[in-house]
């Protein structure tokens, strides 16, 4: 165990000097069999890895599943409410208070299920992770997102007909539907088409702007149906007997998908590494201009999240919690407690100051991420470097310390 913990520190210092000598800041030191089992597959320590798979899988990840089901049903039950709301606003039997109200709720439990969902962002594990992330798209497909495939749709719903057959929105492609397709539906108040490139549907250009109102609210509720849909597929797939929260808690017995303990917490610690390749790279560099954007290399305000309900800052605020909750059990074992436990309780302590800052960071803001790049982009780089202050560990530090492989995504990555 002392030799283990000693050839771990020589690691960790060797590859400090080496960064150094080449004045380079330690962000990663990936390089080709970095950490891909070949130096060993585990960290010969007596820590209990189990227990630390199931309080993850109990305490954080079962918890955010069942929590977004549920906001998830009392945002289809809101959205409905909207709906009923603007045709009878149509009708005359209703005030404009009314709707607004109605409207404004609606809107609020958007946020409140986004709000839970960005936390699964980083828990994008057996379901969320198979076939290409496909159940995932179907919840949320972004960065993918196709305005105008949503007009397109809104029309189909209406005339419950595409191409000659009955409209199914399981059947359609998923930067048509999911929350991304909610927030343009319920926030854009702009009742133009949003086709840039390809023709506008031509239904659409004779609707009246009542008939778009309420098409547009229809295709709503028919896609926060969906969304629900597809939140007890999650939780089936993840709760069942068979589940992936089950598998994950019977690594290493017989017959499991799992050769041991500590491959079930290399996958969970592959989760973490959402915070730094969508999080830092595309949710924060890419629209304040540090990596490319559709401004050139400037800040700009148009790559942001969340447009139209102006909730990015907020959803990057979620991702960082999820981390957080991961990192430390939220009140059970944690990754914290298994790097106290091989002897790297500076790294612990340091990724939960740099969590801290970066939380801190974003609580210190009094706009939107959109107002921010506009009149203030400095501020938005320095949310940017307090999460990569995060990250630069988790690639370095953590992994070695813990001896566990960089998810491929992140192999060979030196930002």
């Amino acid at each position: 165990m002392l030799y283990t913990k000693a050839k771990l520190l020589s690691v960790v210092i060797s590859t400090t000097l080496l960064l150094t000598a080449c004045n380079q800041d330690v962000s990663s030191s990936q390089g080709e069999g970095f950490n891909d089992g070949s130096g060993g597959d585990n960290t010969n320590t007596d820590f209990n890895q189990l227990a630390l798979i199931t309080s993850l899988t109990d305490n954080v990840i079962s918890p955010t599943f069942e929590s977004f089901k549920s906001e998830a049903q009392k945002q289809t039950n809101a959205i409905t409410d909207y709906c009923e709301s603007e045709h009878s606003f149509s009708n005359s039997t209703i005030n404009e208070s009314a709707l607004n109200e109605a409207k404004m709720n609606a809107q609020l439990q958007w946020r409140a299920t986004m709000d839970v969902w960005q936390q699964a962002e980083l828990m994008q594990l057996g379901p969320l992770s198979v076939d290409d992330n496909l159940l995932r798209n179907k919840i949320y497909s972004w960065p993918n997102v196709n305005t105008c495939g949503v007009d397109y749709d809104v029309v189909f719903f209406n005339e419950g007909l595409v191409n000659g057959q009955p409209y199914n929105i399981a059947l359609r492609t998923a930067s048509r539907k999911g929350l991304d397709a909610l927030e343009y539906l319920l926030f854009n108040t702009n009742l133009n088409d949003s086709c840039t490139v390809s023709a506008p549907p031509a239904a659409w250009v004779s609707f009246t702007d009542t008939e778009r109102k309420t098409a547009r609210c229809d295709y709503a509720v028919e896609v926060a149906q969906d969304i629900v849909t597809n939140a007890d597929s999650l939780l089936s797939q993840w709760n069942n007997e068979n589940g992936y929260a089950n598998r994950l808690k019977q690594a290493g017995t017989s017959g499991s998908i799992f050769s041991t303990d500590h491959d079930a917490v290399n996958r969970l610690s592959d989760a973490l590494f959402y915070l730094d390749s969508f999080t830092k790279d595309e949710k924060i560099a890419i629209p304040v201009g540090l990596l490319a954007n559709s401004c050139g290399s400037s800040a700009c305000s148009n790559d942001v999240e969340s447009p139209y309900s102006m909730h990015s800052l907020t959803n990057i605020k979620n991702n960082i919690l999820a981390f957080e909750k991961l990192f430390t059990g939220n009140q059970g074992i944690g990754f914290n407690d298994y790097l106290i436990d091989v002897g790297s309780t500076t790294t612990a302590t340091e990724m939960q100051a740099n969590i801290t800052k970066a939380l801190t960071a974003i609580e210190q803001l009094t706009t939107t991420l959109s107002n921010t790049l506009d009149n203030s982009p400095e501020q938005v780089e320095q949310i940017h470097t307090d999460v990569k202050d995060i990250t630069d560990q988790l690639k370095t530090d953590f992994i070695t310390s813990l001896a566990l492989e960089l998810p491929a995504t992140s192999a060979g990555d030196n930002d």
